[in-house]
């Protein structure tokens, strides 16, 4: 290997590590949730997962936020431009805050009616009312921290958010014990408890951000660039992040949609669908952060202006992408088992599950290879309109619309209405070819910024 690949690859381990391992992190804490709540019984468990949909819909809004602004950010950390990446990141910041005030008041406010989009059954919907209004609480601290750390990400200071996401995840996993199942003295809680766990737990990622900040050298939150609207910087922010946006929010509420449509078919269904994603989760750990540091990467190389060799990184990290989506794919196999023994479902819900893991196998290869194109290459250049397109397309377009038809038309049994709701990914493989060979993603969207 000559010393130019051993250099890249130096590079990716040092972003990839740390980014899967904070990815690993965030899998810990929901499947935390999972496994105690699954003693708990399979109510609880669906309650939470279910609850759990509207915080996944905000976390993919940030998701999406901080994405596209890191399509901004790594091309300006290539020309080492640190003061627009801090009116980057007050601007998204302030986007946050708007968004996360909106999903507190709604989840406080009508627990109930949000519930219902997912399931009618009063039992569950009863038991994610007070979880709903409990970690809703999070949300506005969700809303900093995840802006912070995400674009941190950008300028690829990576090791502080696996400080923080690990600390938090101790902090939950110990506050489960105690609150779900009333340990040192505190009152059995069981879903409630779950809530209130989380919820500390995000302040607690919240204290630790703010402390940071205030000794970061490199790139600082300041209150002035949360009311910064410099017009240059504000279109371009509009042009690149706002498609990656909404292409996260059409992707999460797919999500939360495949979910409702589960929800209508029962709680064995909703039961079996909330282990299959912890698990897949699991699974695409390092996908995810191989995307993530696609994005960085390949953005600083393009800002730098080294455009040749922006395609020769590219396409290396198109092979890793195939090679950990087989990874994933047995990963998931070889958990099915597992987890069939050891969670407490009904005959009927580890019936559904066997089927599932089976779908969600070939499912992940196709997701390794479509988020490293288009979450890391695509956005990497500024190609922020044809994921969204792409996405759209295929989520509702193709596995939703045909899910739903086999569901509730066609009536058919769940592990079949599960090919149709798990078939986007599949389906957007060959555009995403068709996509990165054309090159019309590589661009440099950098401009002088005025003072």
């Amino acid at each position: 290997m000559d010393q130019e690949k051993k250099r890249f690859y130096k590079m990716v381990v040092a972003l990839v590590l740390p980014m899967a391992l904070q990815n690993l992190i965030n899998v810990g804490v929901t499947s935390a949730d999972v496994i105690m709540l699954g003693k708990v019984g399979e109510t609880a468990l669906s309650a939470s997962s279910l609850g759990g949909q509207v915080y996944f819909i905000l976390n993919l809004i940030f998701f999406g936020l901080t994405s596209g602004a890191a399509v901004l950010t790594a091309q300006y950390w290539g020309r080492q431009d640190k003061k627009t990446i801090e009116r980057v990141l007050g601007i998204s910041l302030r986007i946050a805050i708007v968004v996360g005030i909106l999903f507190t008041a709604a989840a406080e406010i009508m627990p109930a009616s949000l519930m219902r989009i997912f399931t009618n059954d009063e039992e569950i919907i009863q038991a994610g009312v007070p979880y709903l209004r409990i970690v809703a609480v999070s949300y506005l601290f969700t809303a900093v921290t995840m802006v912070y750390l995400n674009i941190m990400r950008s300028v690829e200071k990576v090791v502080i958010a696996t400080v923080v996401y690990s600390i938090s995840l101790v902090v939950n996993v110990i506050l489960n014990a105690v609150f779900i199942f009333g340990l040192l003295g505190m009152p059995r809680m069981g879903v409630a408890g779950a809530a209130l766990a989380t919820t500390i737990a995000r302040f607690v990622e919240l204290l630790i951000v703010i402390w940071h900040n205030s000794r970061n050298q490199v790139v600082r939150l300041r209150l002035k660039n949360v009311f910064y609207r410099e017009k240059a910087l504000m279109k371009d922010f509009g042009l690149y992040v706002m498609p990656v946006l909404v292409n996260e929010l059409l992707w999460g509420s797919g999500m939360a949609t495949i979910s409702a449509i589960l929800g209508h078919m029962g709680s064995a269904a909703v039961a079996a669908n909330s282990v299959v994603q912890v698990t897949r989760q699991l699974a695409m750990v390092v996908s995810f952060g191989v995307a993530g540091a696609t994005a960085v990467v390949l953005g600083k190389t393009i800002g730098e202006g080294k455009e040749d060799l922006a395609k020769i990184y590219a396409r290396r990290f198109v092979r890793l992408s195939f090679i950990l989506g087989l990874c994933g794919g047995a990963v998931v196999l070889g958990v099915s088992p597992v987890a069939r023994h050891f969670l407490a479902l009904t005959p009927q819900a580890s019936e559904y599950l066997k089927y599932m893991m089976y779908i969600m196998s070939y499912f992940c290869v196709g997701q390794s290879i479509n988020t490293v194109l288009v979450v890391g290459v695509f956005r990497s250049g500024g190609d922020t309109r044809f994921g969204l397109i792409l996405d759209g397309a295929a989520l509702w377009g193709g596995s939703i619309l045909f899910g739903a038809v086999a569901a509730f038309v066609w009536k058919f049994s769940v592990p079949l209405t599960f090919v149709f709701l798990a078939s986007d990914e599949i389906l957007k493989l060959p555009f995403s070819f068709w996509r990165y060979k054309s090159l019309k993603w590589l661009k440099n969207i950098t401009r002088e910024q005025t003072e």
